[in-house]
């Protein structure tokens, strides 16, 4: 009786050459859907199409197409939603940065802040910005240059005031 065997062996380090790329993601989630609770109630719910996770040279997480976040407030109510064409969270850090027609809007006053970037920080619940920034309420339309808030977007402090303009409502 005579037999054939034949078998092949595969070299890691040949796989990793062609397959591995020093700058893609470790990960890739698409249709990201999270929430983050306290005490059972909604704190946080962020959005995203696509969420690519580095763990090198810091954890983040990029989101390049997009990304929408949804405050609450102490009681599980929605408070604020910021939106943005691209966002990155340092985990490690605690911050989220998002740039490229960043909004964010408080329902409950009916009013919107536009910007080119936010940063929002985690541990203390702030978001702010050293750019042009504009918001706008039913009644008027206030810009500057930089602004402070809390996450909730109930008021804000204006590093730079440039002007307002108000709205006549009769119109």
């Amino acid at each position: 009786m005579a037999g054939m065997f034949v078998s092949c062996v595969n070299d890691l380090d040949s796989i990793k050459r062609v397959t591995f790329k020093p700058n893609d993601p470790d990960e890739k989630t698409t249709e990201l859907y999270l929430t983050y609770t306290d005490s059972g109630y909604a704190k946080v719910r962020l959005y995203a199409k696509l969420a690519e996770s580095y763990t090198k040279p810091t954890k983040v997480v990029k989101f390049r197409e997009g990304v929408k976040v949804e405050f609450y407030n102490e009681n599980g109510s929605l408070a604020s939603i910021l939106t943005a064409l691209y966002g990155e969270v340092n985990e490690e850090m605690g911050t989220m940065m998002v740039r490229d027609s960043v909004q964010l809007f408080n329902p409950l006053k009916n009013q919107r802040m536009e910007t080119e970037a936010l940063y929002w920080n985690r541990a203390d619940s702030t978001i702010f910005t050293d750019k042009m920034v504009m918001v706008r309420t039913p009644k008027s339309l206030v810009y500057g240059t930089g602004i402070r808030t809390k996450q909730d977007f109930s008021s804000y402090v204006f590093l730079k005031p440039h002007g307002k303009l108000d709205i006549d409502d009769k119109k």
